[in-house]
């Protein structure tokens, strides 16, 4: 009995099983089948993957003709900027503070020198509203891209919501609703 487990034993380690080496051609290897030695097939001309088709420059690169767009490629809705503001919470209010200003935890803690720039500067708020899905795609400065990360609709609702932010920051007391006016004097400013 001892001797047949010896055995068992001898034999399972000579018979050693490359599951990590699988019988099949792996991306860009080598293959004599083909005449071009590739086991990958090269994609036919003129074919765009399902769901990767990105005609349209407005909606993917944030341009219209060329120039930065003004205005978003879809409707903005009440849904599309509590989207943004949801998203910018998440990925931009680290870096550029919860109002913009360029003074979130990580510019505080000293990891960005200098700081990001305030939304609110004049520049910044007359920009168009391409600008900011072109620097959340692309990156700019030490700003890295966003673009694996934030899906395009989700860019836009967060460019539509720093414009929010930045109407939100340069309106008076004046232009403000009585309403509004009142519910801030019973609250205090904060």
């Amino acid at each position: 009995m001892a001797l047949g487990g010896a055995l068992l034993a001898l034999s399972a380690l000579g018979c050693r099983q490359d599951m990590h080496d699988q019988p099949r051609y792996e991306p860009m290897e080598a293959n004599d089948f083909f005449e071009d030695g590739r086991a990958s097939r090269p994609s036919v001309s003129g074919t765009v993957a399902r769901g990767e088709l990105r005609a349209d420059a407005h909606f993917y690169q944030g341009k219209v003709g060329g120039e930065l767009a003004e205005a978003l490629p879809f409707p903005l809705t009440r849904e599309v900027v509590e989207r943004g503001q949801q998203r910018y919470d998440i990925y931009c209010s680290p870096c550029h503070g919860r109002v913009g200003d360029g003074k979130g935890t990580v510019a505080q803690r000293g990891f960005e020198d200098p700081p990001p720039t305030s939304y609110h500067i004049e520049r910044l708020r007359t920009a168009p509203l391409g600008h900011f899905y072109d620097v959340i795609t692309n990156g700019s400065g030490r700003m890295l891209s966003f673009n694996d990360r934030v899906k395009p609709r989700d860019r836009w609702a967060i460019a539509s919501y720093i414009r929010a932010l930045q109407v939100s920051q340069a309106v008076s007391m004046e232009e403000l609703p009585q309403a509004v006016v009142a519910e801030i004097g019973a609250e205090g400013i904060r």
